[in-house]
């Protein structure tokens, strides 16, 4: 079995890391997860040096059409990235689905761990959506951990501790897989508010990279990332007053138009 993942794999070179972390993402709700990854990549100047072959993970059910074109079939990619700090060290790792797997998702967090422990990876990190009923200006994070003691530190470092909740995909299970490896992991959930899942929210994305950039002791510029949430946050404003506008505009009667009955009660 462990041979079939080693050719589900395609190596272009294998870099030379020294204590290095992993980071790994996937799509998710508001795109918290997959936004602060690919950020952190793009900012770091991440090197691509491996990918997992689709063919096993991936059933496609559809086609993409350019200008009235059928296009050939694409599968989603699954790739990995590495970024070596300078006369220091505490390497990364960062790997960037495209796509969830549609089958074999245990097997595929497999995978990517089996290459990460071949380059020394102990500790891994994932970003997830926490769902709540409000917006808010600056989005909490919660977090989760393969045991007790990385719970503490992250309650020390003020981060929420919400007991029993769930963290669906990969995002979550790639975390129960390094558990059983003795690996340490930990997941860092930006709140999102429930209406607004289907929207992007940099904002939580923002909030999980700026805690896991102080955990990792890295440095980069936040600025892009800044004016993403300000435009956001303008966005999501207007979403919020149109819909206290159909709220008020469905449930309220005019005077004019109230029966008796109603101006009695």
């Amino acid at each position: 079995m462990k041979r079939r993942r080693e050719e589900s794999i395609k190596i272009y070179k294998e870099p030379k890391l020294i204590k290095p972390s992993l980071v790994a993402a996937w799509p998710g709700i508001a795109n918290v997860a997959l936004g602060a990854t690919d950020y952190l990549r793009k900012k770091l100047g991440a090197e691509e040096f491996a990918e997992i072959e689709p063919l096993s993970f991936f059933d496609l059910n559809g086609v993409f059409v350019e200008e009235n074109l059928i296009q050939s079939p694409r599968f989603p990619q699954s790739k990995f990235y590495y970024w070596k700090r300078k006369e220091t060290e505490g390497d990364l790792i960062i790997f960037v689905g495209e796509a969830q797997p549609t089958s074999q998702s245990y097997e595929f967090a497999k995978i990517i761990l089996d290459l990460a422990q071949r380059l020394g990876v102990r500790e891994v990190y994932t970003f997830a959506a926490a769902l709540v009923p409000q917006f808010a200006e600056k989005p909490r994070v919660w977090a989760a951990a393969t045991d007790s003691q990385l719970l503490s530190e992250l309650e020390e470092r003020g981060l929420v501790l919400k007991n029993d909740f769930y963290i669906a995909g990969m995002n979550g299970l790639l975390l129960s897989v390094a558990k059983e490896r003795d690996m340490k992991g930990i997941c860092l959930l930006g709140e999102t508010p429930r209406y607004l899942g289907e929207m992007g929210n940099p904002a939580a994305s923002q909030a999980v990279l700026q805690v896991l950039t102080k955990i990792l002791e890295i440095k980069i510029d936040m600025t892009e990332l800044e004016d993403t949430v300000q435009q956001a946050r303008q966005e999501i404003e207007k979403v919020i007053k149109e819909s206290r506008r159909e709220f008020i505009d469905h449930f309220t009667v005019p005077l004019w138009e109230r029966t008796e009955e109603e101006e009695n009660d």
